[in-house]
């Protein structure tokens, strides 16, 4: 079966297109296409960026440290692979505490400075020509006590997923959460519903009604997990360790001489750790901070039923002036005279605006976070005030 004349013009369209775009061109589209329609799953960090990433917070600390992180997209899982800090900026000398607060916001909102911009272009160009991964894949930030939910975050990342690249990540590191011993390392991206409200500049109620936006849907977090190359790994088990200089114990059975001693006991293993009863300070610095949080939930508040008690008097003095010249402009037509406009109106009184809800929202998904935390650290405490309540409730002990 021979092919017809309205075959031969389609392929020898396709020919002369093919000819015209180089190949790379047309596997990058097809690719870009591809990972479009891939969500993203997952993310993927390399052992040497964590170790980068906590450096860069530690050192900084308690002043927020910010940088940019590269790697690659494969099969909706994000591969972070290198980073680098962005510079700090050297500020005038001024008293202490407007000094802190002035380094706090600069180093927050470094990562969509114009100057930081230029150097992470010219980083990912220099990354480039030594042949290693220079896809902007997002950025990091260091956070204290869990207080990371605010409008420079959502700023940074909402001009990374609209300027630079949709498919991008916000890494956040906990130190003080860190420093208890777990490492806290987290990945967040922002919802496309939220895309959609910060783009408009609408945080109204009624258009929170109206789209059902809850501060729920503000973030979405990601699994992540941390990768080591094989290459690493087999040195790392090859690392020779030093003799024990002390005498070794000799197992007292044969139960003992299979089990590994470098594997952690089992939490009901009898220890004296674990009749401890202090709380932890974490605990009561999250506690305080929950508090402010609710504080600040209450301040806003008050601040919207102000407005609404101002639109309701502005709107009553509207209606009665509204009443006032309906009746003149009936006296008016009784007597054979042109009517008033009725729309006046709307020069000459002025409505008051309503606040954005967006700092609601924020301040709402930061108490969520902060109950979390509550939560994960009285799920131990809890039990041993149960107990040993009879101790400490003389009452339950006479009975």
């Amino acid at each position: 079966m021979r092919p017809t004349n309205e075959s031969n013009d389609k392929f020898d369209l396709f020919k002369t297109e093919s000819r015209n775009k180089p190949f790379w061109v047309k596997y990058s589209a097809m690719g870009d296409s591809l990972l479009k329609e891939t969500p993203l799953k997952s993310v993927q960090v390399e052992a040497l960026v964590v170790m980068k990433v906590i450096k860069h917070c530690s050192q900084n600390f308690p002043t927020i440290a910010t940088g940019s992180l590269v790697g690659m997209d494969v099969n909706g899982t994000l591969q972070v692979t290198n980073t680098f800090p962005f510079p700090t900026v050297d500020l005038p000398a001024t008293d202490s505490y407007h000094d802190n607060n002035a380094a706090s916001n600069y180093a927050a909102a470094a990562p969509r400075a114009k100057a930081n911009t230029t150097y992470q272009a010219e980083m990912i160009r220099n990354l480039r020509e030594v042949n290693v991964d220079a896809n902007n894949v997002g950025w990091y930030t260091s956070a204290n006590m869990g207080n990371f939910i605010n409008a420079n975050m959502i700023e940074n990342q909402y001009y990374y997923q609209r300027e630079l690249n949709e498919r991008t990540v916000a890494i956040v590191h906990d130190v003080s959460r860190s420093s208890q011993g777990s490492l806290s390392l987290r990945a967040f991206r922002l919802s496309p519903t939220f895309m959609a409200a910060y783009k408009e500049g609408k945080f109204t109620t009624e258009s929170l009604q109206k789209s059902n936006f809850r501060y729920q849907d503000i973030l979405i977090e990601l699994p992540l997990t941390i990768h080591n190359s094989h290459l690493l790994t087999s040195f790392l088990h090859q690392l020779p360790r030093k003799p024990q200089s002390e005498e070794l114990n000799f197992p007292s059975n044969l139960a003992a001489l299979s089990k590994d001693p470098n594997t952690p006991q089992p939490p009901l293993f009898p220890n004296f750790d674990s009749l401890d009863l202090s709380i932890d300070p974490f605990l009561e610095k999250t506690c305080d901070l929950l508090l402010d949080s609710i504080e600040t939930h209450h301040t806003e508040l008050n601040n919207h039923q102000y407005y609404q008690r101002q639109l309701g008097r502005e709107q009553a003095k509207i209606t009665a002036w509204q009443q006032k010249r309906k009746a003149e402009n009936a006296a008016r037509v009784a007597a054979k005279q042109t009517p008033l406009p009725e729309d006046e109106w709307t020069r000459l009184f002025k409505l008051p605006q309503e606040p954005s809800r967006l700092e609601v929202l924020l301040n709402s998904r930061q108490v969520e976070q902060y109950a979390r935390q509550v939560d994960g650290f009285t799920a131990s405490v809890s039990g041993k005030m149960f107990a040993v309540r009879s101790n400490l409730l003389p009452g339950d002990a006479q009975q």
